[in-house]
């Protein structure tokens, strides 16, 4: 486990080393922005639809003995942009994009076409982990600000349906209990989720052995491990970020 931990650290300094290595290769970071980012877009709006939905609802009926139904957007709000928004859009990327990286690489490695690179002096880092890694670290604050938004509107409809509060009621208190920190901290973080779950599937990919029990055994570990450091670097990330602004 060490030696799996040593090599995703000097794996994270390689590939922040050849990010901003010129020439960059633009064609490989277009295809992964489409195949990483657009094509994660329905998963992740989908899940902060419901949750935002389910959010709604749950507060509204629990903090009803209290007259708390009020305070829907709020709750709604808070939790969805500091929390949930960005954990919930990092953990399904995790699952289709960190298990999908793995499986390529892993189905590459296997077939020694990762070391038919090396063989022709160009570097796996630069055209196979950076490209991935990089669309990542882009994308994944972008999905999780429209998944964010998508979750808001998806209280919008249970305190119009449900919950019988007005359009202006509920986005006056969304509105009123978010500030520019909350939205920083919650995006923020996805940077580092994003960066993690990349290199975590990359490495994985690339160090894969054993033909297509191998494959399988690389895709399965991707997804637990970053899963995992998604949920344990958040909380270190919201003490973080608490500190900080």
């Amino acid at each position: 486990m060490l030696q799996q931990l040593g090599g995703m650290v000097r794996l994270s300094g390689l590939t922040l080393r050849h990010t901003f290595k010129r020439p960059f290769e633009i064609d490989l970071w277009v295809e992964q922005l489409y195949q990483l980012g657009v094509r994660s877009l329905t998963i992740t709006n989908v899940t902060l639809l419901f949750t935002g939905m389910v959010l709604a609802i749950q507060t509204a009926y629990s903090l009803a003995a209290y007259g708390g139904k009020s305070f829907v957007g709020d709750i709604v709000a808070l939790s969805v942009v500091r929390e949930l928004g960005p954990v919930l859009a990092a953990l399904m990327v995790a699952g289709r994009v960190g298990a999908g990286i793995t499986a390529e690489l892993g189905s590459m490695a296997v077939t020694e076409q990762v070391d038919a690179l090396r063989a022709l002096a160009a570097n796996p880092v630069r055209k196979l982990v950076v490209p991935r890694v990089g669309a990542l670290v882009l994308t994944l604050p972008l999905l999780t600000i429209l998944a964010d938004t998508i979750a808001l509107f998806g209280g919008l409809l249970m305190a119009l349906f449900e919950i019988g509060q007005s359009r202006a009621y509920y986005m006056s208190h969304v509105l009123g209990a978010l500030t520019i920190t909350d939205v920083v901290s919650g995006v923020g973080k996805t940077v580092f989720f994003a960066f993690f779950i990349g290199v975590i599937a990359c490495y994985n990919g690339i160090n894969t052995r054993g033909g297509a029990d191998g494959v399988g055994k690389a895709t399965t570990n991707t997804v637990v491990v970053s899963s995992i450091s998604v949920i344990i670097s958040d909380f270190f990330l919201t003490k973080m970020f608490l500190l900080v602004l």
